[in-house]
């Protein structure tokens, strides 16, 4: 008998962990891995990961971009922790695969059948993976495809794949649903935004969705590396943001800088979805006093955040990029509809 059916099952899935005792399943470093669902679980097979955008960066520099020596890490990873949680980044990401087994005590409790194919919705660093094999990686998107099984518990989040959207395309704007679905939250008529990182996945959905509400007499302005991508052009020539500004977030001062020079009163909100370190201070620089900063970022240290925020004086709002929002599914997978250069964008990106 393992370990975590001598103990008194919990919908928050607290009986999967091995260590350290009594940690929650996300902060764990190991859990019970064995693809057997207990009366209040959910045994998914899985054919996809979704590994996040940071993440999968620190991994794939890790193995210099090389897709076998990718694979042997996250199977390592999975091995040795019973997740797909990095040890270096803190984050995971997200599978899609079907639905197996249901546990008798949530037979009534969940919408949701034998056989249907579902993505998750939450962490991977919370999610009890077994990979038995791994068949490809894309080193492109971070999608590793395998065979395998994963537990969900019953507070898990999940959502049935739309039929009108490709489900790579689907797996890919699941993954950063939280990013429009808070956007949506915060932006208000006639705020000037700022979305750093805003050629990536979640970078596109937040500029879509906050020029849609800003209104005539708000600004968007999207700041990535450089304006020649795909992504970049296709923001700047269907109109998704107002100006494009090329900087690197890591360079506060520069960054800073060229904001003030076209917006001198700042932002009223700053949207952070780099997938890289070091970028906190210059979110801070761009937000006026008063105004929000959401750090949607995974790679985000909340401490360089704070202390940085206190030691340039700024009275700022940050708030701590939540990757659930009632509804954030819906919400993301409809920013897409809504926006077809954008759809078009990620089928051309992800639909294979």
């Amino acid at each position: 008998m393992s370990i975590a059916s001598r103990r008194r099952l919990h919908p928050l899935g607290t009986h999967r962990v091995i260590d350290p005792p009594g940690a929650m399943p996300q902060n764990a470093w190991k859990l019970d891995n064995t693809p057997v669902a207990r009366d209040n679980e959910i045994l998914c097979t899985v054919d996809v990961l979704n590994i996040d955008s940071a993440s999968f960066k620190q991994i794939a520099d890790a193995c210099d971009g090389d897709e076998a020596r990718i694979a042997e890490h996250v199977f390592g990873i999975v091995r040795e922790r019973g997740k797909q949680h990095n040890p270096v980044t803190g984050s995971g990401g997200m599978f899609i695969g079907n639905v197996e087994a249901i546990g008798k005590d949530l037979c009534e409790q969940v919408d949701l059948r034998e056989g249907q194919r579902i993505a998750s919705l939450v962490s991977l660093t919370l999610t009890p993976l077994h990979i038995e094999s791994i068949a490809r990686v894309c080193v492109q998107t971070g999608r590793i495809w395998i065979r395998g099984k994963a537990i969900l518990f019953a507070s898990g989040l999940w959502a049935l794949l739309p039929t009108d959207i490709d489900e790579n395309v689907a797996l890919a704007v699941l993954d950063v649903a939280g990013a429009p679905a808070q956007v949506a939250r915060l932006c208000k008529a006639g705020d000037t935004v700022v979305v750093i990182g805003a050629d990536g996945k979640s970078g596109m959905l937040a500029c879509a969705s906050a020029k849609a509400l800003v209104g005539e007499r708000g600004r968007v302005i999207g700041v990535a590396p450089s304006d020649r991508s795909a992504a970049a052009r296709l923001l700047i020539e269907h109109n998704f943001v107002d100006t494009f500004l090329v900087a690197d977030a890591r360079d506060t001062l520069a960054l800073s800088e060229k904001l003030a020079a076209i917006a001198p009163e700042l932002a009223d909100l700053t949207i952070n979805c780099v997938n890289v370190p070091e970028t906190e201070l210059a979110s801070i620089l761009c937000t006026k006093d008063g105004g929000t900063v959401y750090f949607f970022s995974m790679s985000t240290s909340f401490t360089a955040a704070a202390l940085g925020a206190e030691g340039v004086g700024r009275d700022v709002t940050m708030i701590v990029g939540n990757g659930y929002a009632r509804g954030h599914a819906a919400t993301a997978l409809q920013t897409l509809r809504d926006h077809p250069p954008i759809h078009a964008y990620f089928n051309d990106k992800y639909a294979h």
